[in-house]
């Protein structure tokens, strides 16, 4: 992955993001910490297009985020949500089928089989024809996360994948999570879990009031250079 921020700026009634810049290259998985409020998820937003930022420049693998490279940019990327996001009126295949057939325009019989795949894959073949709210809170994100692969992206982002669910859900979906670094796609992600991050992340972006505080290789969790690193591991 090739990331380039150049003094980024973002509000809304106030300022969020503050003038950051950062330059990374040949990272697989970069993991966004740092307390609640800080700009983590508003930063995450602003990297994966959903949102636009007031001021900068963004480049990740060579591709500016622009309006003229958005559907282009679009198309190399999925998001993974802090709730699933799945359509609540559809079965958990039709939500993934449904993707397939409208950004891929594969028919329906191919953007089923890719589906079942999956689903089986996620290991929840059981579950194709059930709606979301009959799901539990690990299945449904993992058909969140199968739904997000469903593209083929090379590049995954993913906020906070488990903050709305409890301890052993928790587990299952990183489980999960963590199995798909092996598949050779790139992340970004914002996560509370910090055994998550040690586990999964490359580089570490600490993030407080809306700046880039410390970023280095996993190792700085080790050995921070900052009081505020050093204060927020504390608390975790």
């Amino acid at each position: 992955m090739y990331l380039k921020l150049d003094k980024i700026y973002k509000s809304y009634d106030r300022e969020i993001i503050k003038g950051i810049s950062l330059e990374l290259e040949g990272i697989k998985s970069v993991g966004i910490i740092g307390k609640s409020g800080c700009g983590k998820s508003t930063l995450l937003r602003l990297l994966s297009g959903i949102e636009e930022f007031d001021l900068g420049r963004i480049n990740i693998n060579n591709l500016d985020l622009i309006k003229e490279n958005k559907k282009k940019y679009q198309k190399k990327i999925s998001m993974v949500f802090q709730q699933h996001n799945l359509f609540p009126h559809i079965s958990i295949l039709e939500n993934i089928s449904l993707i397939l057939e409208k950004i891929r325009g594969y028919k329906k019989d191919k953007a089923k089989n890719i589906s079942l795949s999956l689903l089986e894959q996620f290991k929840l073949e059981n579950e194709i024809l059930k709606y979301p709210n009959e799901l539990s809170g690990g299945q449904a994100q993992r058909a969140s996360i199968a739904r997000a692969l469903a593209t083929n992206p090379d590049l995954i982002f993913m906020d906070e994948p488990t903050a709305s669910l409890d301890p052993i859900l928790t587990k299952e979906v990183l489980d999960f999570v963590k199995g798909l670094k092996k598949i050779g796609k790139e992340f970004i992600f914002v996560t509370h879990e910090i055994s998550f991050v040690k586990d999964f992340a490359d580089y570490i972006v600490f993030m407080d009031e809306g700046e880039i505080i410390e970023h280095g290789a996993i190792s700085i969790l080790q050995d921070p250079k900052t009081k505020k690193l050093r204060d927020f591991l504390i608390c975790k």
